[in-house]
């Protein structure tokens, strides 16, 4: 047996055996040299413009958005009427993206910009929308739940104080009665 062949089988059982950690590693300096590519900050305004930066920005405008207050989402919208060069759909979604966290008639114009311009995002973005979308109405669906709950309470509500009412009259109607089969 040819001692190389052994030398090179012996290797081979031992990489095998031993696991990994012997063969270099070239999946952390692909990524070391990618990370060295990707030297982009993000943070930006959300656009349309496909990059490393499109998710991280849109992401970063929706959490501003949800802890934003009323001032906060007034000067976003006055910021964005006076961008010039921007995309009639990018535009609508980024209003979109501020009136959701809005008041509930916000979230109404909201729901309508998200249906109407979602198919003219790039097909990255897509989905983020798309579940924003399904959370906008998913809080529409409870907050309509929650109104028709208060208006049933409300109703229950006349409806017991007219029952009780009507229980004291038939109280004081027993009780007239009672008297006059006391007295001869």
């Amino acid at each position: 047996m040819n001692p190389t062949v052994f030398n090179a089988g012996v290797v081979a059982v031992a990489l095998v055996l031993g696991g990994c950690q012997y063969l270099p590693d070239y999946a952390l300096l692909q990524d070391e040299e990618n990370e060295a590519e990707v030297d982009v900050v993000c943070g930006g305004e959300p656009s349309f413009v496909e990059g490393a930066c499109l998710l991280p920005d849109w992401v970063a405008f929706g959490l501003a958005s949800q802890r934003g207050d009323h001032h906060w989402r007034r000067d976003k919208l006055q910021e964005l009427e006076g961008r010039q060069g921007i995309d009639v759909s990018e535009r609508e979604l980024v209003r979109a993206v501020a009136l959701a966290w809005g008041t509930e008639r916000q979230w109404a114009q909201a729901s309508e910009l998200y249906r109407a311009h979602i198919d003219q995002a790039p097909a990255d973005l897509q989905p983020l929308l798309r579940y924003w979308l399904n959370e906008l109405e998913g809080r529409r669906a409870m907050a309509s739940q929650t109104e028709r709950s208060r208006s049933q309470l409300s109703a229950l509500q006349q409806e017991k104080a007219e029952l009780a009412d009507k229980l004291e009259a038939l109280t004081t109607i027993e009780q007239n009665i009672n008297l006059r089969q006391q007295s001869p």
